[in-house]
């Protein structure tokens, strides 16, 4: 893989940060999962959330898979942090940029695995649990439903995520191998 090529085709992208590591130095833990499972609406209606991406140990095993990760953020400013609502509709164009990322690492011949926000929401109703996902290509797993502390390792690599005021970050880690 050609790593300047694909930090060329990065730097044309609004990504606010990123950093390539190997996904040993990831961590997982079920706490996380279990904000999913009692804090999230999104439990038992997605393929991209608990429990259809299986047990947290499950995840850990497909992640570990492919030996290394990047991590990508974007940030947008809000008029008003705590309104969900508006905070939500930046999700979309980071998940653009996802989408993007995952394709530059694709086309230099990375097998991926990209992990992203807070469940898929390219369907207006999933078809979890009565059939399979209708757009597997198009659909991110949940990061946090992996049972990754994302947080954890966005502070060992560095990686700002709290700038104050209404800005709002997201994450998103593409697990690839070569």
């Amino acid at each position: 893989m050609d790593r300047n090529r694909l930090e060329e085709g990065m730097r044309e992208l609004p990504i606010v940060q990123y950093e390539f590591f190997d996904t040993a130095e990831l961590t997982f833990s079920p706490r996380v999962r279990l904000v999913c499972e009692t804090d999230c609406a999104r439990w038992g209606t997605s393929w991209a959330c608990p429990p259809a991406v299986g047990t947290v140990e499950e995840c850990r095993e497909r992640c570990l898979r492919y030996p290394r990760a990047l991590l990508i953020t974007t940030m947008n400013e809000v008029a008003d942090i705590a309104d969900l609502e508006e905070t939500l509709t930046t999700r979309a164009p980071h998940e653009e940029v996802t989408r993007q990322v995952n394709a530059l690492l694709q086309a230099q011949g990375a097998e991926t695995y990209p992990l992203s926000t807070e469940s898929c929401a390219v369907c207006q109703k999933c078809a979890y649990p009565d059939g399979p996902c209708r757009h597997p290509e198009r659909m991110f797993p949940c990061l946090e439903s992996h049972g990754i502390l994302i947080l954890d390792t966005a502070e060992r690599l560095g990686i700002e995520f709290q700038p104050g005021g209404n800005v709002v970050t997201w994450f998103s880690l593409i697990l690839y191998r070569e």
